[in-house]
């Protein structure tokens, strides 16, 4: 039985966009046995990912590497920062690859390799990676699948804010301010869907930030929302994510959990490319101005949300 080890610590969004190097090796090999190393926070994410057996979380501390009681046939690093290389540079193994980005000495611990000309988007770039170790790919598999408790806890917390029927996701924060499309766009957009029969669900994290881009949009709809920030966690916000009709949100990591579940995404964009970053497979549902979020125009989404639903 082959063994591989993937380190990916973090973020939400770019945990997600690496399962695919996971479902790749799993579907070539299907014997193999995968091991996953990842931060504590979004280890419920790779949880949820069916290619891979074992997880390990890992803290972003020195002290924290993981000691493995086996050796492996190779090891990728899919993150290329200090914290994932040492991940690598502790492990067994015959063959050691990582991201062709390696920043902090992450080349030190493993050999770069560079995306295929035709890998534009960052999911077939890590995808890359396990080809160079014979896994096969023609179109990236998330191997995604909410577990069956967080879909019962999903729609009980739905229920008890009276939310049925058709819902909207939507995700009005990211990490940058530059990421967030203005509240008033968002509010407009959302009393149109809701005045259509379709209930918006706002999902996010508990950071002070995500909580003032969610109250202001709040605070400019005719009819608020239902709130779920913060009362999921990331298994969860997959369950939820795969009962939606629609997610509307930036360049953040639960856009990239509907591409990974098919759940159409309507992905919002100005600093960061589309073709690159957009939610995998749907850049024809995607809006990009580059000289601003505030530059599209709620009606263009409003259009396109409609042809979904």
């Amino acid at each position: 039985m082959q063994r591989f080890l993937i380190s990916r610590l973090s973020a939400l969004g770019d945990t997600v966009c690496s399962l695919p190097a996971a479902a790749a090796l799993k579907k070539t090999f299907p014997e193999c046995h995968i091991t996953w190393t990842v931060d504590p926070r979004f280890a419920g994410i790779v949880e949820c990912c069916t290619a891979v057996d074992e997880v390990l979380r890992v803290k972003p501390s020195l002290r924290s590497i993981p000691v493995y009681d086996h050796a492996f046939d190779a090891a990728l690093d899919l993150q290329g920062l200090l914290k994932s290389a040492l991940c690598i540079a502790r492990a067994k193994a015959d063959r050691k690859v990582g991201y062709h980005w390696q920043r902090e000495g992450a080349a030190l611990f493993s050999e770069k390799i560079l995306p295929d000309p035709s890998s534009f988007h960052v999911v077939d770039q890590y995808v890359d990676v396990a080809r160079a170790l014979g896994a096969e790919c023609h179109r990236a598999d998330f191997a995604l699948k909410p577990k069956e408790e967080d879909i019962l806890s999903v729609r009980r917390k739905l229920k008890e804010r009276g939310v049925v029927g058709r819902i909207m996701v939507v995700n009005a924060g990211a990490g940058w301010a530059t990421k967030r499309w203005p509240a008033e766009h968002f509010a407009r957009v959302i009393d149109a869907v809701q005045a259509e029969g379709v209930q918006a669900v706002l999902v996010g994290g508990k950071a002070k930030a995500d909580r003032a881009a969610a109250a202001e949009v709040v605070a400019r709809c005719a009819t608020a929302p239902a709130d779920l920030l913060g009362e999921t966690n990331v298994s969860e916000l997959v369950a939820l994510i795969r009962l939606a009709s629609v997610h509307l949100g930036g360049d953040t990591g639960s856009t990239h959990i509907a591409a990974a579940l098919d759940t159409p995404a309507v992905g919002l964009y100005s600093i960061t490319r589309p073709r690159r970053s957009c939610p995998y497979g749907q850049i024809d549902r995607c809006h990009y101005d580059p000289s601003g979020l505030a530059n599209i125009q709620p009606n263009a989404v409003l259009e396109t949300i409609r042809g979904i639903l």
